[in-house]
């Protein structure tokens, strides 16, 4: 690692500052539900009251909207996501009250430290604070994720947890090796001279690795795919690490040696820690599902389970038979959008949206009529880019070996390629914002080889290539913050006379 590590958490605290800045002006802008804040700011104030999800009277948006919010109904209501996020949502609503700035705060203050949990990752896998620095500014400027970081949905939780659950098996993946290096310096020894070496059943990284994950699915379900994904990089990381330090087949152990306390240390724990996340639901009795346990004494799972797991257990298989039902699958949405077009942002999803404001009206001056709009959509500069640096990130990993690039693949794909599955129902543009930390990565870490290493005294050539690069990568982040700057005001409610809004949308897709 680079020798600046208090520099390098000056560089991450401040561009968090930055993102800050840009994310909290106006954040309780509109006043108002927007979008599945409907859903997932309601449920939030529940939870804060109740302990578990309750119903809404049908009018219950406009009453919220006024302040009137004790007017939650005595039925459960069937939620179809986990509770973290709506948990961390309830924390804003609980220091600043049940209004547009409560229930949006976590969603900024998760949305910078996604920001700095970026930097940190990429930072200690490039080994370079410049090129860590760098993609935290990228991302600060990315739209969706800004659009993400003011708005109370949950997958901006969800793409948190895991950066920190992948930047957790980065540092494990160090920390392994370093340990295999003491193990020799401390016995002589140039290598392991084909034994397998020391057994490392506590990683300590690996454990907070397994409980990010497990926040993470008790977000979002489709959190499973990237446990499992990486769950097998980190063990190949393993075998190649006894496998450069002399175990020669042997290394090849780690499949079991070192895959079973993997498997207790991501899976097992990130099991028992999503269980422990429905703690509000299982401490109270009204709950949606609470008491079928109770109403199925003679089933098998209540046998073996208890009746509160099993009612949970219930609920779950309840909550996929909707996910993948034919409610769903039938159901229809303007702005479905094909995973097959999100690297490019084929479908922006719209957020909200107030159409035709005449000139004279809520300060439009005409002679055109006005619009607002919250879009999510991607910085296009970074994304369309961003395509092309995957590309080369899957030759550097394969063809060029170096493991590096193997982190921002495994994960682009696993958050993308999944959702191929689930196509018949309606998918929206905005969950790829778990794919967006891993396309910066890819990008930065093709400038970092544009980049070059550091000169060594009297290398002017490579002084040179640094200086070419730096400028690469300096005329690159500042048209990203100015495509962002130019796109800002259809993040954010900002009045726009109608030429203006359509000269934003560049393609028919993205009306």
């Amino acid at each position: 690692m680079p020798p600046d590590r208090v520099m390098s958490w000056v560089v991450t605290v401040l561009i968090g500052a930055v993102a800050f800045v840009i994310r909290v002006v106006n954040l309780g802008y509109p006043n108002k539900l927007v979008f599945d804040e409907t859903y997932y700011a309601k449920d939030a104030y529940s939870l804060l009251k109740h302990g578990y999800e309750r119903s809404w009277p049908a009018n219950a948006d406009a009453m919220v909207t006024a302040g009137k919010t004790d007017v939650l109904l005595d039925t459960p209501s069937f939620i179809v996501h986990p509770p973290v996020g709506k948990w961390l949502i309830a924390g804003g609503e609980q220091l600043f009250g049940m209004d547009s700035f409560g229930w949006r705060f976590a969603s900024l203050v998760f949305g910078v430290l996604f920001v700095m949990a970026t930097i940190r990752l990429v930072r200690r896998v490039s080994r370079s604070t410049l090129i860590g620095g760098t993609a935290g500014l990228l991302l600060t400027f990315d739209g969706l994720s800004f659009m993400m970081s003011r708005t109370a949905l949950l997958d901006i939780f969800l793409a948190f947890f895991l950066v920190v659950a992948v930047a957790c098996l980065a540092a494990d993946r160090d920390w392994m090796r370093a340990r295999l290096a003491d193990y020799l310096d401390a016995r002589g020894l140039p290598d392991l001279g084909g034994t397998y070496g020391p057994a490392l059943l506590v990683r300590p990284w690996r454990i907070a690795a397994g409980l990010s994950f497990g926040l993470a699915l008790g977000t979002k379900w489709n959190a499973l795919y990237l446990l499992a994904t990486f769950a097998l990089l980190s063990l190949a990381w393993d075998i190649g690490a006894r496998r450069l330090a002399g175990a020669g087949w042997r290394a090849n152990g780690a499949l079991l040696r070192d895959g079973l306390p993997a498997f207790v240390s991501l899976v097992v724990l990130s099991v028992l820690v999503y269980v422990s996340t429905w703690a509000g639901w299982l401490a109270t009795s009204g709950g949606y599902d609470r008491q079928w346990g109770a109403q199925h004494p003679d089933a098998t799972s209540v046998k073996m389970l208890g009746k509160p797991l099993a009612s949970l257990l219930h609920y779950q298989s309840d909550i996929y038979a909707f996910h993948t039902g034919s409610f769903i699958n039938s159901a229809q949405h303007a702005y479905r959008a094909d995973p097959g077009g999100w690297l490019i942002i084929a479908r922006p999803i719209g957020i909200d949206a107030v159409n035709g404001i005449k000139p004279g009206t809520d300060g439009c001056i005409g002679p055109d009529n006005c619009i607002r709009v919250i879009s999510g959509i991607g910085t296009p500069a970074l994304w369309w880019v961003a395509v092309f640096a995957l590309v080369a990130a899957v030759l550097l990993w394969v063809g060029g070996r170096d493991w590096r690039f193997g982190i921002p693949v495994v994960g682009v794909l696993s958050a993308w390629l999944p959702w191929f599955h689930y196509d018949t129902r309606p998918l929206f543009f905005f969950y790829a914002i778990t794919i967006i930390p891993f396309s910066v990565m890819a990008v930065c870490l093709c400038l970092g080889r544009i980049l070059g290493p550091p000169p060594r005294p009297g290398d002017g050539t490579a002084g040179d290539r640094r200086m070419v690069g730096a400028i690469i990568g300096g005329a690159f982040v500042a048209l990203v913050a100015a495509n962002f700057a130019y796109l800002y005001p259809i993040l954010t409610d900002t009045l726009l006379p109608y030429p203006s809004w359509l000269s934003r949308m560049w393609f028919r897709s993205w009306i």
